[in-house]
């Protein structure tokens, strides 16, 4: 019998691959007839090339998580090893890669979170936390805030603030979920001024608890992340923490995308000291090379499942391939000491970008901790009026945010736009050249917006 070979198949071209996807793939969060993806080839560093081999500045880290940069040699190959010793096995067994990133959290975490579920997002993280604080507290309803995202599943969607939940509704009117005011002393939505305030949004969700009764925690980004990189006066996290603790609810710590380092800390509630009963976090622990996903908890919620079933799980929990790279990570950051150097790397982009803010008049203000920054734009700084509402993001009016965008990615810089503002959150390894690039590239973009206010 004659064995037959096949010919091999001829790689597609970057047109064929932006075709394909458009037409066999969903585009996320948006009207998919406007959806014309670019053609990532290839990436290193700070930097992706696209099919037509120009070179970008990931200004973003793609969605605020490669932080250690592109094609790290140490994780990649720990992704291979991993492969090699063991693929998979059910979350009911033990492994080596599961002992010794459990291990290693206890370095990294904030003190007194030593329990771990392992999941494959942080959306599932954040799932895995409000099944546990309901368990755990017997109570129902959980506070999150309006400014903010926790996932697009049933729950995580739910607690979800901004436009991205409202496709879903009434559905999340059931799941337990209630709003408070998020922290942002640049336009406060229950109009007080920092200082002089007395940290009012923290009262307010005391008030809350107090009435909505049977709240089992509440849940904060402490520095928000894709919803403006809100950064709370340093009052506000110690007197949440307080309040909770009076009142027997627990706090969630939503630290998908300002933990790792990413704030100039290892994680944002570092940067006041706080302690929550559950961390949960995801994209910077593998620096998003593999998927996974944290739900870090408290001893005392964890002796509470010794006696109480713990009724949750799902196959790819403790996945092997997703953490064995998560210990190669953090050993990268700790050998890289990329946590001190993002806080220094913050020290000379912040006054940079504060610069931009005195000389564009769209730009209302600049705010930011450590590699994690936001440029709010508006019409008018006095009355500090966006350009564009949530309501136009969901209907499909093209956004100013959007045109600033792709003027930069023809500068060679990619960034992240939402609503109203630009998100700079570079991979931690970024240089103070890159740094230099990026300001240029913003600084030509913002004529844009400054043009658009005179229009």
């Amino acid at each position: 019998m004659t064995e037959t070979i096949s010919a091999p198949q001829a790689a597609l071209t970057t047109q064929q691959v932006v075709e394909l996807t458009k037409k066999l793939n969903y585009g996320t969060w948006r009207f998919q007839k406007s959806w014309n993806p670019m053609h990532i080839a290839d990436a290193e560093g700070c930097y992706f090339t696209d099919g037509n081999g120009k070179r970008y500045l990931d200004l973003s880290a793609q969605l605020m998580c490669v932080n250690l940069g592109h094609k790290n040699p140490a994780v990649v190959a720990s992704i291979g090893e991993q492969a090699q010793q063991l693929a998979y096995a059910s979350p009911a067994f033990a492994t080596t890669a599961r002992a010794e990133l459990s291990q290693l959290l206890l370095e990294v975490l904030p003190a007194g979170l030593t329990k771990f579920f392992f999941t494959t997002s942080g959306t599932e993280a954040n799932e895995a936390a409000f099944k546990i604080a309901r368990m755990f507290t017997g109570k129902t309803k959980i506070i999150a805030r309006y400014r903010s995202y926790h996932g697009s599943t049933m729950a995580s969607i739910a607690a979800t603030g901004d436009p991205r939940r409202w496709a879903m509704e009434p559905g999340g009117k059931g799941q337990g979920f209630v709003f408070a005011p998020e922290v942002n002393c640049y336009k406060c939505p229950i109009r007080h001024t920092y200082p002089g305030c007395g940290i009012a949004c923290a009262d307010y969700l005391e008030h809350m608890i107090r009435n909505e009764s049977d709240v089992a925690a509440v849940i904060v980004e402490p520095v928000v992340g894709t919803n403006g990189v809100l950064v709370p006066p340093p009052e506000y996290m110690p007197i949440l923490r307080e309040i909770c603790t009076r009142h027997g609810v627990l706090l969630i710590a939503d630290e998908v995308m300002s933990g790792w380092g990413r704030t100039g800390e290892w994680f944002a509630v570092d940067n006041w000291g706080v302690k929550p009963d559950i961390l949960v976090t995801a994209k910077g622990i593998t620096s998003a090379y593999v998927p996974l996903g944290l739900c870090a908890t408290t001893q005392k919620i964890a002796d509470y499942f010794d006696d109480h079933y713990f009724a949750h799980g799902h196959t790819y929990e403790a996945h092997p391939i997703t953490l064995g790279p998560a210990v190669a990570t953090i050993r990268e950051m700790q050998r890289l000491d990329l946590v001190k150097r993002a806080r220094k790397m913050g020290e000379y982009l912040g006054p940079k970008l504060r610069a931009l803010q005195e000389k564009h008049p769209s730009v209302g203000e600049v705010r930011g901790l450590g590699l994690f920054w936001a440029l709010e734009l508006v019409k008018d700084r006095e009355t500090k009026e966006p350009f564009n509402t949530m309501a136009q993001k969901v209907d499909g009016t093209p956004l100013v945010v959007d045109k600033l965008a792709a003027d930069m990615l023809r500068r060679g810089v990619a960034i992240q736009a939402w609503i109203s503002h630009l998100i700079v959150a570079p991979p931690l390894i970024v240089e103070e050249s890159d740094l230099d690039f990026a300001v240029d590239a913003l600084d030509g973009a913002l004529t844009i917006a400054d043009a658009a206010i005179a229009g």
